[in-house]
């Protein structure tokens, strides 16, 4: 029993987990290319079964995630009082986390449209999801809002309408919000029930290995490896929108708005981006980062309150740029034409996930959350997020070391706008100690759902 014991704590660890996430991406290609030279129906089937599974669970969760986070977020918003100034700096630093979230959305928006990731590779597409999302998008707008709302409040959640699920979420979630303390009990009720989700998707997730293996391969059954292309093209279009935003957009709002050039601003973070990269862990950085902020100019009392705060809600690797290029990949693989006021709410979500303080604002709950904005029939949103999966530990990385230099980005401009940046020599910054990643990392589990730990997921 003890054997079976830390072997299941060993395939939990980050770097264990993650390589066999990618060994069963692996072994599941050469089963399913296998399936498809032999032409053996048993391995297919086989593959189909073991990925139609793991799907299946991820589609449980959908509706009650979606319509949680969205409450929880809403009624979140208001854990920023406490003072005037306390108020006014607050209020200004989740302004800029709005309005870098928003450009990084369009730049993966703009990115996706012209490398079109998943064009010409079907892998997760059902003719009844596609014909769904075809009635919900290309019909006329009083169509479309009637749509939306259920006939009763268990309708939506039975008959598996997202859509009527973020609308209840929307009004529930502003009814709370609105009615302050009076709805503590609910909101308290909300925020369990919230964890509760999240901990059953933990329990899922540690499952992605074997359900990687069955999807991949029932895909390279099905449709040879043109599904290789299909994914190197989604990890290569996120590796540039998150280098955009990363090398040109931070920058940039740096140099102009608190006069840091590129030169001061790297040469600081530098050694922080790095690990952030390795270690795929805001908020094992976050020592590092509220450092490197300091070291910048940053107050330190100020510093102390917003890097932390950004470093559980301003993720613009994996809360803008990541859902944006891999919504379009997911409606791309499913057969699935996006119309144009789903780009709109692709980027409205993006923005919801930098206003929502309560760490709602990891990959797996915002891509859930904007796949189910878009109207996608939670058949496709777990298929596809199955899919996505396999490759989670290569898009990571990047994704991690984008939130971090935001993370750093926003208390800057923040503190140059409020007057308290010192403006010093910086020519030669001091560097915080390094942080022993194995005693900051957590579980996979916690990386795929946002919770637990302050994670580019």
């Amino acid at each position: 029993m003890s054997l079976v014991v830390r072997a299941a704590r060993a395939w939990q660890r980050p770097r264990v987990f993650a390589l066999l996430t990618v060994t069963g991406l692996v072994l599941g290609a050469l089963l399913g290319l296998t399936a498809r030279v032999t032409g053996s129906a048993g391995l297919a089937s086989t593959l189909d079964t073991v990925g139609s599974l793991f799907t299946g669970l991820l589609q449980f969760t959908v509706a009650p995630l979606v319509f949680l986070a969205i409450v929880v977020g809403i009624v979140s918003l208001r854990d920023l009082g406490g003072g005037r100034t306390a108020a006014r700096l607050g209020g200004r630093t989740v302004a800029w986390f709005a309005g870098t979230s928003l450009v990084a959305v369009l730049i993966g928006i703009a990115i996706g449209l012209i490398g079109r990731p998943g064009q010409g590779v079907t892998i997760a597409a059902d003719p009844a999801d596609v014909e769904a999302v075809g009635e919900r998008t290309a019909g006329s707008w009083q169509a479309l809002l009637s749509n939306l709302v259920p006939d009763n409040p268990v309708a939506a959640f039975a008959d598996d309408n997202v859509l009527q699920v973020v609308l209840a979420a929307l009004l529930v979630g502003a009814a709370a919000y609105a009615l302050g303390e009076k709805a503590e009990p609910f909101v308290a009720f909300s925020r369990s029930a919230f964890e509760v989700v999240l901990t059953i998707i933990r329990w899922i997730v540690v499952l992605a290995p074997i359900g990687v293996l069955g999807l991949i391969g029932n895909a390279f059954a099905t449709y040879g490896s043109g599904v290789v292309s299909s994914l190197a093209g989604l990890i290569v279009t996120v590796y540039l929108g998150c280098a955009i935003v990363l090398f040109g957009v931070y920058p940039l709002l740096l140099k102009f708005v608190a006069g840091i050039g590129p030169r001061r601003f790297f040469g600081t973070t530098w050694p922080v981006l790095q690990f952030a990269f390795v270690s795929r862990s805001s908020g094992a950085t976050l020592p590092l980062s509220r450092q490197a902020a300091i070291d910048l100019g940053v107050d330190r009392n100020y510093a102390g309150f917003a890097v932390p705060l950004a470093t559980t809600t301003k993720m613009d690797g994996c809360a803008a740029v990541y859902p944006a290029l891999a919504t379009i990949f997911i409606a791309h693989v499913s057969g699935i034409q996006l119309a144009a006021w789903q780009y709109v709410v692709i980027a409205a979500v993006a923005v919801f996930g930098a206003l929502a303080t309560a760490g709602t604002t990891g990959w797996f709950t915002m891509l859930t959350l904007t796949l189910a904005a878009i109207g996608m029939p939670p058949a496709v949103i777990a298929a596809g997020i199955a899919v996505v999966i396999g490759i989670d530990p290569i898009l990571d990385m990047m994704r991690t070391a984008t939130n971090v230099a935001g993370q750093i980005t926003v208390p800057t401009l923040v503190a140059a706008q409020e007057g308290i940046l010192d403006r010093g020599d910086a020519s030669a910054p001091a560097q915080a100690e390094p942080v022993a990643a194995q005693d900051t990392v957590t579980t996979p589990q916690e990386d795929a759902s946002g919770a637990g730990r302050t994670t580019s997921v």
